[in-house]
């Protein structure tokens, strides 16, 4: 789900769009307060505007209530707007935008009323073809309300609705006019529905509890409200929910998996850790990153340690393969988000020092080995190295879980263009020096595949290759350096 309009991208961390969360409770229990915890669950893939729709299945079908705002999920919502709330159906969803778009609008679910009833909907990912979908549906007279490619998708579901027999139909038709990254849930008066691109980009998963059933973006969302997980949406699927039929698959629109392209940076740093994506371990993966490290690039040291959160289990995975000893290194305030206040580029230093403090007592004295998931610009990697040599640090070699960026993505990620990529102006060594570690190291490329155990994977950010034809032009806007 990404905005049309310019983007401001100050932070040197990686952004995923969004996450969804969607639930049908059969008995006709109020769904909000689950959608709540879930949405809870699911706060790290977004921090900046979360909402919840919900309908009651057995009332009008205009009849629903819609509640989203800017913020965190515990502050957009609280017990009196959740107990006034009322709907056995609802969808939920947590985003992550930037500082030129983010406007309550823009806040997700959305929901249209329209002649078939309501359509409420939520959206993670990033479409390719969006502005010219949008341009099709303005010139036939679609006024829009927000700047997000998800709009254009409730559009098109409303529009083929009313040539479609059922809103699974609609929902299918729109699929096959929609280019990108997506992973959907949508409302109807009387069913849920969701739904995958074919490469299966962003991960979705279905859950049941009790009489009730859940549809996520990640597993640990399913753990935090009692939900079993049942399976995955695959890849190009379309899943219906209802309580005549239960879950009704169509996989008309799988493609072999060959071609599937999950992003690897759910593996390497998005998803929770505890989270599981398409039968893989989000820890597992994140481990056996490490011990890669560990097995291509070793370095004689005495600590490891791992930037929180997403370096962490890459650094034990290195300390479990070298017998080097892992330790904490860094305190995060826990009150600071990912996305945090977004400060201007002069301030950067102390707000890497608001969000990260080194425990001296740890490193003094020591040669640290530090992994992190990413280098993007590089322009906190330096400070986090400081703050290490600050503390004591005698040698500070930085592993990187990841290979270096080296292409933008056009598909949910907020990896910038070529020229603001640091890897892709200067060498390993370069880099090395420009953040002032003693040694620097990436994830071998090819290690990929082994990371994920086999799984079919995106990896265009790192050589250029997608698993669809990228758009011609940036269609993400301009990212400020």
């Amino acid at each position: 789900m990404t905005d049309l309009k310019v983007k401001d991208m100050p932070w040197d961390d990686l952004h995923e769009e969004c996450g969804v969360f969607a639930m049908y409770d059969f008995d006709g229990g109020d769904v909000a307060s689950s959608i709540y915890y879930g949405l809870f669950a699911l706060q790290h893939r977004g921090q900046e505007s979360c909402g919840i729709a919900v309908s009651d299945t057995n009332g009008p079908k205009r009849n629903f209530a819609l509640h989203k705002d800017m913020g965190l999920v515990n502050e957009v919502f609280n017990q009196e707007i959740l107990e006034g709330m009322h709907g056995d159906i609802g969808v939920g969803h947590t985003r992550y935008s930037t500082a030129g778009s983010s406007t309550r609008e823009n806040a997700q679910p959305l929901v249209l009323s329209y002649i078939k009833g309501i359509l409420g909907m939520a959206h993670n990912g990033n479409l390719i073809n969006a502005e010219e979908l949008r341009d099709e549906l303005s010139m036939t007279g679609a006024i829009f309300q927000t700047t997000i490619d998800s709009e254009t998708i409730a559009y098109l579901i409303a529009r083929e609705r009313l040539k479609s027999a059922t809103v699974e139909e609609a929902v299918a038709r729109a699929c096959d006019k929609i280019k990108g990254a997506y992973s959907l849930v949508v409302m109807s008066p009387r069913k849920l529905i969701a739904a995958r691109d074919p490469q299966g980009f962003r991960p979705l998963c279905i859950g049941k509890r009790d009489n009730a059933y859940v549809i996520a973006s990640e597993t640990c969302a399913l753990d935090t409200i009692g939900a079993e997980y049942i399976r995955d949406v695959e890849p190009g699927e379309i899943v219906t929910i209802s309580p005549e039929f239960g879950i009704k698959s169509d996989k008309s629109r799988c493609i072999d998996k060959s071609n599937h392209g999950r992003c690897i940076f759910e593996y390497i740093y998005f998803a929770r850790p505890d989270s599981i994506i398409d039968g893989q371990s989000v820890y597992d993966a994140r481990i056996r990153a490490g011990r890669f490290l560990a097995q291509d690039s070793p370095v004689e040291a005495d600590l490891v340690v791992g930037v929180p959160e997403s370096g962490n289990a890459a650094a034990q995975g290195y300390s479990l393969e070298s017998g080097i000893p892992y330790g904490t290194a860094f305190i995060k305030n826990s009150y600071v988000g990912r996305t945090f206040i977004k400060p201007k580029q002069a301030s950067r230093q102390s707000s890497v020092q608001v969000k990260l403090n080194a425990l001296k007592e740890v490193v003094k004295g020591k040669r640290i080995i530090m992994i992190d998931d990413s280098i993007v610009r590089g322009t906190t990697s330096d400070r986090i190295v400081k703050m290490l040599r600050d503390a004591g640090a005698t040698e500070v070699h930085v592993r990187i879980s990841s290979p270096p960026f080296l292409w933008p993505c056009y598909f949910g990620t907020d990896v910038p263009c070529r020229e603001q990529l640091i890897a892709y102006n200067h060498s390993v060594d370069e880099i090395k020096d420009i953040i002032g570690a003693d040694s620097l190291a990436y994830l071998d490329f090819n290690r990929l595949p082994q990371m994920v155990d086999g799984l079919e994977i995106c990896h265009g950010c790192f050589d250029g290759e997608y698993p669809m034809e990228p758009p011609t032009e940036d269609i993400r806007g301009e990212y400020e350096k």
